[in-house]
């Protein structure tokens, strides 16, 4: 991640890094995700233009639905990235919240829940498929990952012991 100078070339942004490879769940392929606070959208394109388009693989685009983020993916060190800029404060992202669930599971869940996500991935599925086919969460994997935000520690422990 030197070599992509996330830090000198985001700035003063409001990001951090969230995904795969912090939780310890990368597969060959997974992408280092970069969750990024905007206040524009213009002026993050252009950062982002600026910062990166030089890397292999670059493209940005921008969701033509709401939240109307912009995107950006390419390729430094062997890994490919992925810069997702929107107008919520981190926290409050989709992509920020999945990642602090996962986190605090694969905590309480230890090496054993590790190893039953990482059996799944390894069978196909995503992270968030790969955490609701383990935890047995019924419905779109996506929301029944993001409904665990709120739970309490015991909840998510009682949840990963039933599973």
């Amino acid at each position: 991640m030197r070599r992509a100078d996330l830090a000198g070339k985001l700035g003063g942004l409001d990001w951090c890094v969230a995904g795969t490879p912090p939780l310890g769940l990368a597969l060959e392929g997974s992408d280092i995700d970069i969750l990024c606070h905007v206040r524009d959208y213009d002026e993050f394109a252009g950062l982002i233009w600026r910062g990166f388009s030089n890397f292999e693989g670059f493209s940005i685009r921008q969701w033509a639905k709401a939240p109307h983020a912009v995107v950006a993916t390419f390729h430094c060190a062997g890994w490919p990235f992925e810069i997702f800029g929107e107008k919520r404060p981190l926290r409050a992202q989709a992509g920020w919240r999945h990642y602090e669930v996962e986190r605090r599971l694969l905590a309480l869940g230890g090496v054993a829940l590790h190893a039953k996500v990482m059996a799944a991935r390894r069978g196909g599925l995503k992270t968030e498929p790969a955490f609701a086919a383990v935890l047995g969460l019924a419905g779109d994997p996506y929301a029944a990952v993001l409904d665990l935000f709120d739970a309490d520690d015991t909840t998510l422990a009682a949840l990963i012991a039933a599973g």
